[in-house]
């Protein structure tokens, strides 16, 4: 019944997961989800006010630009000079998406023949892959490691593949590691890239979601950058606006030309309103960013301090609302994650789930209150792991 490209997709575990997460509230159980990387908070109300002011004028309800308004990548390149010291031409070298996942997911049609190899890295954010797939292409899977801060390395990428290698997908600070990545990295993906002919791929939804006065760099920051790719970068995390689906790519106008010509061809552009009320996020008070800052580092301290009373050592990450934890010596991690759903009620995601090279490790996201995570710490403790 399905195309082969629907049949050669991997199973998709989250699916599982919710399952599991609905069996366990249809029996009654008080389920604590620290799995989703959904923020809990409301969209700031200045924006909200943004976009009911906009949805009234009649002007949005037509369709949309493809390439999305001159005012809201004006707004996106300013907001790119102030965060990270970027420049970038409004009209060229920046594109309006539908969310960064649409985005990210359109861009190997845009580059990747039937058989042509993309550098994904494992674990990562499943639509690396599964865009690779969809596109006819070949994963090539890049091990991240502990031993390596969770960085690919890529010397260890052999010389035909790096050859053949048309796109590189990157992602810091990293979904599901919680790892970041300096500008020496950058520097490195720079050279590989431009010696091997590689379009990066930098995913920087995170960047905003630091810690302990750490400040995540652009992929645009290193010199040459620009000329061999893009970065993606979403309002989901940044404003608490992930049902909105609203974000942008910045970088090589090529490569911006690339995506924009899939998209035209399948979407027909951001809704207008949804533009506006971006663009009063992006150009309004930050506040809310800072607030949203201390909110998670609370709920970061409060959920390693918990995990180190049941034996589970993990370092505060900087970056990102994820604790990426080792699970428990005997334990997979479907098994481990299995255990807390059904003995304690915890929701949290197996690190398997995102790669291969995510087996032995779970992911939690901060998505939780501070009391809730307290409560699901105790219930971890009753397990008793240790």
């Amino acid at each position: 019944m399905y195309s082969d490209r629907i049949n050669s997709l991997p199973p998709y575990l989250f699916a599982a997961i919710d399952e599991g997460k609905k069996e366990a509230v249809r029996k009654g159980v008080d389920v604590i989800d620290i799995g989703v990387g959904d923020p809990d908070h409301p969209t700031p109300s200045h924006i909200v006010e943004s976009l009911c002011e906009a949805a009234r004028d009649a002007s949005t309800h037509t369709y949309p630009s493809y390439t999305g308004l001159v005012t809201f990548r004006e707004a996106a390149s300013t907001w790119y000079s102030e965060h990270f010291g970027v420049n970038v031409e409004p009209l060229t070298e920046v594109l309006t998406l539908i969310g960064s996942k649409e985005g990210i997911a359109h861009a190997p049609l845009s580059f990747l023949n039937a058989g042509d190899i993309a550098l994904v890295p494992d674990p990562a954010y499943p639509v690396y892959k599964v865009g690779t797939i969809f596109a006819g292409g070949t994963p090539y899977m890049m091990p991240l490691s502990k031993e390596n801060g969770f960085l690919p390395d890529l010397q260890a990428i052999p010389k035909n593949i790096a050859k053949k290698a048309r796109i590189m997908f990157l992602n810091y600070p990293n979904n599901p590691t919680s790892a970041t990545a300096d500008k020496s990295f950058y520097k490195e993906v720079v050279e590989f890239a431009a010696e091997n002919h590689i379009i990066v791929l930098s995913d920087n939804a995170y960047s905003e979601i630091t810690f302990d006065g750490y400040h995540a760099p652009s992929f645009l920051n290193v010199d040459g950058a620009i000329e061999v790719g893009i970065e993606f970068h979403s309002l989901s995390k940044t404003y608490n606006m992930t049902g909105w689906r609203i974000g942008f790519a910045v970088g090589n106008r090529d490569v911006l030309d690339g995506i924009g010509r899939i998209k035209t061809n399948i979407d027909s552009g951001a809704f207008e309103a949804v533009q506006r009320a971006g663009i009063t996020a992006m150009s309004g008070s930050q506040d809310c960013i800072g607030n949203m800052r201390k909110i998670y580092m609370n709920r970061r301290d409060a959920l390693v301090k918990g995990l180190h009373n049941i034996g589970i050592a993990v370092e505060p990450p900087k970056a990102t609302f994820y604790i990426w934890a080792a699970v428990p010596e005997g334990y997979s991690s479907i098994e481990f994650s299995t255990l807390l759903l059904n003995e304690a009620g915890i929701v949290a995601t197996p690190g398997v789930g995102f790669g291969e090279c995510g087996e032995g490790y779970i992911r939690f996201a901060l998505t939780q209150p501070v009391e809730r995570i307290e409560e699901a710490s105790k219930r971890m403790k009753q397990l008793k792991l240790d």
